[in-house]
């Protein structure tokens, strides 16, 4: 990996891996949707903004669809599951969720017929199911109706962003990056807008809540995002959604350091079996050597 390429794949494991700790100041600022719709229309405008200053034109009229489903998941589904859950489960529990998308993505795929399921891919899912099992199963907090439902908030929002990603790879591949990025962003903001009707910005946000505010939109989603398919496009998918295990780490130790956060023995371990799990199913494990004929 190239050194232009490691500082944006550190640039994006610590941003992502500090935006939890932004979501919970932005969610209690603005409230879970707020945080949402704005951070989302906030990304797709910063986008949009560059594009016209780079000179590229985001042609979303003819994509008016695909882009709306993909906004609807990967961006309104994921982001709503990840504001609704974080400040309920905490930094830490919501990060290893977010590290079980790729096994969403892998089963969805398999659905589809978009891919097939290797014997290490079916071990990886297997793993991943039982590191749910263990994170959900066994908390250090008490189990709350609260917790329920931020657990299944996570759920919900990898499984939209698992189902977004193969929608976007068999409506919208080949298509301008920029555009993909900054529609879907546009739409997922649009489309969660309305809900500020039955859930209201809750208080009147300060000078510093806005400033968390368009720290997540235009950096956290709008420039991280730009980085990220710029990697795809040089070192591959899969190297570099791996940066997602990398955004883990970063989250759960934010979490114990500036959070007090904590996970009980089998959660931590759990973590480890779905990060296991989801190596496993992207193929990051180094295979065996095949031996020499003597």
């Amino acid at each position: 990996m190239r050194p232009r390429d490691l500082a944006a794949y550190l640039f994006l494991a610590i941003a992502w891996g500090f935006s939890f700790l932004v979501v919970l100041k932005v969610v209690h600022a603005f409230g879970w949707v707020g945080a949402v719709s704005f951070r989302a229309l906030i990304a797709g405008g910063t986008l949009a903004v560059l594009a016209a200053l780079l000179g590229r034109a985001l042609r979303l009229r003819p994509l008016l669809k695909p882009l709306t489903v993909v906004g609807a998941t990967t961006v309104a589904g994921q982001l709503i599951g990840l504001s609704y859950a974080t400040p309920r489960i905490g930094t830490a529990m919501a990060a290893i969720f977010v590290a079980s998308i790729p096994l969403f993505s892998m089963i969805i795929g398999r659905v589809w017929g978009l891919e097939k399921i290797s014997r290490q891919g079916l071990a990886g899912l297997l793993l991943g199911l039982l590191g749910i099992v263990m994170l959900v199963g066994f908390p250090a907090q008490p189990v709350t109706e609260a917790f329920i439902q931020g657990c299944l908030a996570s759920l919900f929002g990898c499984v939209c962003a698992a189902f977004g990603s193969n929608y976007a790879s068999l409506h919208l591949r080949g298509q301008d990056p920029w555009t993909v990025t900054g529609g879907a962003f546009l739409a997922g903001g649009l489309l969660t807008l309305p809900l500020l009707l039955v859930v209201p910005v809750p208080t009147v946000p300060g000078a510093g809540d806005w400033l968390y505010l368009l720290l997540s939109g235009g950096v956290m989603s709008a420039t991280t995002y730009v980085l990220y398919f710029g990697l795809v496009a040089r070192i591959g998918a899969t190297r570099t959604i791996s940066v997602e295990f990398v955004v883990t780490l970063v989250a759960v130790v934010v979490g114990a350091l500036f959070l007090g956060e904590a996970l009980s023995a089998l959660q931590a371990a759990g973590g480890l079996v779905i990060l296991l799990g989801c190596m496993l199913v992207l193929g990051l494990l180094p295979k065996r050597g095949k031996r020499l004929p003597s």
